[in-house]
């Protein structure tokens, strides 16, 4: 090269014809970390891939004590995002009129609190069950508040939607509905503004639970 120097590369502004120096060592120690990280920030959290069926999920009850959802094996389901101070609020009454009347044929209703849609389930759990107690005298199981649209969703509600009729919609609104038969299949997903004594609802779980 007629005795020219040859421009040795550089990486993140480190000349490489250094790279034996202690601080070019220091400094692409640093690069290298910094590619790393931007390579994890990337990536986009999964649910577990264990999660198959409905029975895989542990959730928190009301009071925070875990619940394997396992236990309730060959029960008809009916999963309800609930909400304190909602228009649809008073559906309470008619989810524990229906949990009444068919609980005995291996019916449960399982209420979930979020706080997604008008910021109307404000509350603590301990709040939220003395609200459920005292207004609607409910006694189907209900749990700890969770995320059910966006980030942070909580995985159980990203399984259900995935395996609902309609795979690709958030749930809209409180007091949306999704009804799991005896072999923990979604087979349908009731809107919010659909009561759950509805003829069309009832003739479903009835349906469900002679299945």
């Amino acid at each position: 090269m007629d005795g020219a120097a040859t421009a040795m590369p550089t990486i993140w502004g480190i000349n490489c014809d250094q790279s034996n120096s202690e601080e070019s060592k220091h400094k692409m120690l640093i690069a290298t970390l910094a590619l790393v990280g931007c390579a994890a920030t990337m990536q986009t959290p999964t649910q577990p891939a264990s999660a198959k069926s409905i029975y895989d999920f542990t959730v928190s009850d009301i009071d925070g004590n875990d619940v394997k959802l396992r236990k309730f094996r060959g029960k008809v389901l009916m999963v309800v995002n609930v909400a304190s101070k909602c228009g649809n609020t008073p559906q309470y009454e008619k989810l524990e009129a229906m949990y009444a009347k068919y609980k005995a044929k291996g019916f449960v209703i399982l209420g979930f609190p979020a706080n997604e849609f008008g910021h109307q389930e404000p509350g603590t759990n301990a709040e939220i069950k003395e609200f459920c107690s005292a207004t609607y005298h409910v006694d189907f199981p209900m749990f700890s508040k969770i995320v059910v649209k966006g980030e942070g969703i909580n995985p159980l509600y990203s399984w259900l939607i995935a395996h609902s009729t309609t795979p690709t919609a958030d749930v809209k609104w409180n007091f949306e509905k999704f009804l799991i038969d005896r072999k923990g299949h979604v087979i349908d997903r009731i809107g919010n503004r659909t009561p759950p004594d509805e003829p069309e609802v009832v003739a479903e779980v009835e349906r469900a639970l002679g299945s």
